[in-house]
């Protein structure tokens, strides 16, 4: 083992004593929030924060439900490096007239939300009400496709990248990309302007094969679809290159260029952000936007079925101790929710529920071996809306009403976004394996159109009230239920 390897497991465990120590006069649980681009993270905290905050009707999650839930607010970041979640910003997009979705997570963010409780124990009743700090960690799902990474040489993951590019579901968003990919020689000398024009064409690939056209997830470099602060930088400067059977390339030449870029990519971003955000994490939810993936056909299906696992095995999971936690500390819960159940009638949910299992089934088995408490859910942090019926000659269909984006489309009509209407979205099928390999509808082939926020409701008393959810309260049960007890 390298002496950096010892090194940054030492400098990590005075952090983690450090956070422990911390921790002892109010204990606190981190939190992380991730997903891939598009699956409702910055929806999900506001819409958690606000629904603690303002006393809403969560009937599964216990503290609330029981009346223990004394009080819960915002308190001041307690990280001074890492920037803000702006709740209140976010709050005020989906509160505004029309109401709209909030800004996408484009970077790392925090919050820290307290809540007062009083505990099922009649011992620490007496001792009066229970503090706890949660530390909510935003951070976009695309870092999460990086930490594989960490594990690969430059040569082993250009090979696949360059080999994914050229499969058929592939071809079309790829096609610039592969036609200069066949002009290089990596051999020749390195140049900086040909190395930023491979860089944005294979950009560019990345960001078409995200596209609702192909909904593709397994895209690593993540950073090259969020980069953050770190835009321009040489480190995102580097692409894959065809090695075309060569074992090595001479130093100067465009080979090695790429090559030291990529281990910079790994030891100046991947690495910190790992260290410093990833490894600290008590909890864990996961979003997954499993219905774009349905659209997008088989190939996305299995592209998102291939990122969760990559994800989902670089958690640091396993039931926690006291060695551990000085050490280090592990994920011992994790909840993985299939965003935008409100897309769907409710008698698909548990179907919906069935077909996330099903994609992540190999890596939660690992999760759960080690000591983990793992929950799956159809979830709708913010429920667009509501469920009616409408008839198709004889028959009566199960429908959900609502107002769908501007731009969104249903066969020729295409919606304006100020008009409300029924869609009759389909029935996922009751075997999930079906789901993965492609199917239609009794009605054809189900689509799944995106519908603006709900407008929000005034409270007499001031301030707006809760959004009607689709299980967030188990949701928040799985995640921090246990530390109210």
């Amino acid at each position: 083992m390298p002496l950096s390897t010892y090194t940054q497991a030492a400098g990590d465990a005075v952090r983690n004593v450090g956070d422990v120590a911390s921790g002892l006069a109010t204990p606190r649980l981190r939190l992380g929030v991730t997903g891939l681009a598009r699956s409702g993270k910055t929806v999900f905290i506001t819409a958690l924060v606000h629904n603690l905050i303002a006393s809403g009707r969560l009937p599964f999650f216990d503290a609330g439900a029981e009346g223990r839930l004394i009080r819960v607010y915002l308190e001041p970041q307690p990280d001074e490096i890492v920037p803000r979640f702006e709740y209140e910003r976010h709050l005020a997009d989906l509160t505004a007239e029309p109401p709209t979705w909030p800004e996408s997570t484009r970077q790392i963010s925090q919050l820290r939300l307290t809540l007062e409780y009083a505990s099922t124990r009649f011992w620490k009743r007496q001792l009066g009400r229970e503090r706890l700090h949660i530390d909510i960690v935003d951070y976009p799902g695309e870092w999460l496709l990086d930490l594989p990474l960490l594990q690969r040489d430059y040569a082993s993951w250009a090979r696949d990248a360059v080999a994914q590019a050229r499969e058929a579901d592939r071809e079309a968003a790829a096609k610039d990309w592969n036609t200069a990919l066949g002009e290089i020689d990596p051999a020749e000398p390195a140049d900086e302007a040909l190395a930023a024009k491979l860089a944005d064409l294979f950009k560019t690939y990345l960001r078409e094969a995200r596209s609702d056209q192909y909904a593709l997830s397994t895209l690593p470099p993540g950073r090259f679809l969020m980069p953050g602060d770190l835009a321009g930088s040489p480190a995102l400067t580097f692409a894959p290159l065809d090695a075309k059977g060569a074992d090595s390339f001479p130093r100067g030449s465009l080979w090695s260029l790429m090559e030291r870029r990529y281990e910079a990519y790994k030891t100046y971003v991947v690495r910190p952000f790992f260290r410093d955000h990833f490894a600290r994490l008590d909890r864990q939810v996961v979003l997954i936007d499993v219905l774009a993936a349905l659209n997008g056909g088989p190939a996305a299906v299995a592209d998102l079925e291939r990122a969760m696992t990559e994800i989902l095995e670089c958690f640091r999971t396993g039931a926690n101790n006291l060695w551990s936690n000085l050490f280090a500390p592990r994920i011992d819960r994790i909840a993985l929710a299939a965003t935008k159940a409100d897309h769907l009638h409710h008698e698909s949910h548990d179907r919906l529920e069935a077909i996330l299992s099903l994609l992540t089934d190999k890596a939660l088995a690992r999760a759960r071996y080690r000591g983990a408490d793992v929950n799956v859910l159809a979830l709708a942090a913010i429920r667009a809306t509501q469920e009616g019926e409408a008839k198709r000659g004889t028959q009566t269909l199960p429908c959900i009403v609502g107002y769908p984006l501007k731009g969104e489309k249903i066969g020729r009509r295409i919606f304006d976004g100020n008009e409300p209407f029924a869609i009759f979205p389909g029935d996922l099928p009751e075997d999930p394996k079906k789901a993965l390999s492609g199917w239609q509808t009794e009605h054809g082939n189900m689509r799944f159109v995106r519908f603006r926020p709900p407008d929000p409701v005034q409270l007499p008393s001031g301030g707006v009230a809760p959004f009607p959810n689709i299980r967030l309260d188990r949701a928040i049960q799985t995640l921090i239920g246990d530390r109210l007890a």
